[in-house]
Parts: structure tokens; sequence; C-alpha cells
């Protein structure tokens, strides 16, 4: 492959090995994998944890255009070249070859890229961001119905003031607000609320997802959110969420206008095709590693590392399918084209914020739905990308304070 921008690739397998943790996941992988440029290629083969430059016929090759790679390997990327995935999602790159095996192994094929970005002079911000303080947090349980099920949710709740409804991400669970629980400039205002959704963190499961069948709808999720507003009590809450939370953040503006003082729709626009992918409940993938990976990369870059290593950590945590079961609806029943123009930003006030280096909804395509809804406020999170809230609270809190403000809360 041409280009100064390609590190040697005897130092890049030296670096690789000299990582600790890298050698761990590695260590029983047997695997051969290119890149190229249809043009040049560097091949490399995993062996017993061990890499090195070179193999024969590999099992997988990442093709992409001289200029994108030299756009992903330099030591700032732009957005979406932060990630081989968000690469190959907005721009012209591909996997050749074996796909299983490509998925199999993609927690290696990352950090072997990041080792080649890192020798031509990335660096990492900040290894740990601010610990929040958790010691205000108080937490329980609420019975909601489910489908004529009963089902036991975990809910936890900080502050006082006007209520702050806050809903987590596909496949994730409430722990990704804490960051803002601990926050005091918050906790004196709001009196601030996550919940778990059936079958996330310790939210009693559906009996859909003990089998494998759950697919997240439309309707059950916004029925989930309105009954546990209901037993909490929750007076007339602004509710923010992110990613598939942003989009029923904009469902619930449509339903409901009446029952909240507004919405504040993370990384969310009127449809977002191209996330469901088979690999999240394949039989011969590792749920734990394939899907903390085909998020990691939706992250900002400038984000503290110690801070995107916690989101691929808890979404490693998944149950079975739970995360694909939730994509289902965020990037397949979630089609609000025909009534986003409906909603009543009189009744329900709408802010639309996403994250630069957000490749899934993209800033642009949240502005456009902003644009569909008469009334809506849109502005876009420098530095931040599809986890504000869990990749950077403080920064992310900046933003979240001028929507509330917007409001008017």
């Amino acid at each position: 492959m041409s280009g100064h921008w390609l590190p040697d690739p005897g130092r890049w397998c030296a670096a690789c090995n000299g990582d600790p943790a890298l050698a761990a996941l590695a260590a029983p992988a047997e695997v051969c994998f290119a890149l190229s440029d249809d043009e040049h290629s560097v091949t490399v083969t995993v062996h017993d944890g061990v890499f090195t430059p070179g193999g024969d016929a590999p099992a997988f090759v990442l093709r992409a255009r001289p200029q994108d790679w030299r756009a992903f390997f330099s030591p700032h990327p732009e957005p979406p070249y932060q990630s081989w995935f968000g690469m190959r999602m907005r721009r012209d790159a591909r996997v050749q070859g074996d796909e299983l095996v490509f998925a199999q192994h993609v927690h290696l094929v990352r950090r072997f890229l990041d080792h080649g970005r890192h020798l031509l002079g990335a660096t990492e911000p900040e290894t740990r961001a601010a610990q929040p303080d958790r010691g205000g947090i108080r937490g329980g349980y609420v019975r909601i119905t489910v489908d004529d099920l009963d089902c036991d949710i975990h809910y936890e709740q900080a502050g006082s003031g006007t209520d702050l409804l806050c809903l987590h991400t596909a496949g994730a669970d409430g722990r990704q607000y804490h960051g803002l629980l601990g926050d005091p400039d918050f906790t004196a205002r709001y009196r601030m609320t996550v919940f778990d959704l059936p079958g996330h963190g310790r939210s009693d499961p559906l009996p859909a997802q003990l089998d494998g069948r759950y697919s997240l709808t439309t309707d059950c999720y916004a029925s989930v959110v309105l009954a546990v507003a209901e037993a909490l009590a929750l007076d007339q809450p602004v509710v923010c969420g992110c990613s598939m939370a942003g989009e029923i953040c904009l469902e619930l503006a449509w339903r409901e206008p009446g029952r909240f003082s507004g919405v504040i729709a993370c990384e969310a626009a009127e449809h977002v095709p191209g996330r469901r992918v088979s690999w999240a409940r394949h039989p011969l993938v590792n749920q734990a590693l394939f899907v903390p990976e085909w998020i990691y990369g939706l992250s900002s870059p400038t984000s503290p590392r110690h801070a995107r290593d916690l989101i691929w950590w808890q979404y490693s945590q998944g149950g079975y399918a739970t995360f694909a079961g939730d994509i289902d609806f965020y990037s397949g029943d979630w089609d609000a084209r025909d009534r986003l123009g409906e909603i009543d930003t009189g009744r329900c006030p709408v802010v639309l914020m996403t994250g630069e280096y957000d490749y899934s909804c993209t800033p642009e395509m949240s502005r456009r739905t902003a644009e569909r809804i008469p009334g809506a406020a849109f502005w876009p999170m420098p530095g931040l990308g599809h986890f504000p809230m869990a990749e950077n609270p403080a920064l992310f809190a900046t933003y979240l304070s001028r929507a509330l403000d917007h409001i008017g809360v």
C-alpha cells in the first residue's frame, strides 16, 4: 500500500505484540487478514496471540481507496474516519472475503488499526475522565405491565426539582447517565430519573428475551416509557434520550404532547437505515465482543479513552440478542416520516442535538428531521459522538443545559 501514512508492517506488528491487553484477546486466535487500496496491500497473520507480517490467502481483506486510508490513519481523523465501521458505512470501503471470520475477529482488527494510527502520531485523550459522585443516587424497583405481564423495572434517581427523565441507548442501561446523576449543577435543579428497559441492566426480562425472539416495537417502547413515568409519578417531565431513545422522544412528543414539558432527542432522525446486522445475534459470533466493537467507533476519538472503554464494557454485558432486538426498532420499525410534521411544539417543545462524530445518525440527518418539525430546534455537538452522556458527561452537560434553557425549565 502506497503512501507515507502507512506504518512499517514490522513495527506495526511489534507494537501489537507489546500490548498485553491485545495479547490476551488474541491468544486463542488463528487468522490471516489484509488491508488493501486495490493496488497495494499489507497482510498480517495472528497465531497464538502473536502478530507477524505477511501470510498466505487472507481470510478477509479490508478494502478502501488510498485517500480514505490516508484519512483513516490521520493522527486526528475527521468523521467518519475515526472508525473502520464508519468508513464502511459512509465511504467507499468494504470487506472482501469471509465476513463471518471478520465478525469473529473484529476486536483484533480494530486494535490492530488503532496501533497503526498511534505509530503515525495519534495520541489518546486523557486516560480517565473524572469519576462521578454516585453517593446521591437512590434506586429501587417499580412494577409495570408490559403486554399483559407484570415486569419489575429498575430505576435510579438523584436531585430534586423539575423532573428530567433520561433514556438509555440500545442494548445498554441507565448507568450511561451516572455522570449526570452525580453532577451537582443538575441535581440542584432537576430530579433526574433513569431506568433500565425490560431485559436490560437490572430490569426483569420479557419472555421473548429469554428465548431470543425479542424485537422492540415503537408501540411497546412508548408504552414502557409512559408506564414508568406514571408509576414513578413524574410530573410533566422533560424526556431526554440518545439514539433509539432519541427516536422514542420524538414519538412521545407526537403521541402524548400534553404529558411532557418537552423532549430532547439526541442522535435521532426520522428514519435511520443500515444499522441492523446479522452478526449481532449469530450463533458463531461472540456477541460480547462483536456488539461493543460494532458501536465503539461511534464515540468521538477526542472523548476520554476510559469513558469509551466503559461504554464498550457495558455493551459486552447485554443479554443474548437484546441489542439486536433494540436495533430492530432503531433501524427498522422506527420510521416517522409520515407524522413528524404533526408534532405540536407549542404543547411539547422539541430539541434535537447530535454529536459530530456520529456516523450512524449524522448531524445532517438530525438537522433535516428538525426542519420537518415546525418550531423544533437543532444544533450539533462538536467534540461528541453517538453516546454523549457516557463518553464525555461534562461536555454533554453544556449542551444539555442549553437545551433545557431553550425549553424553559
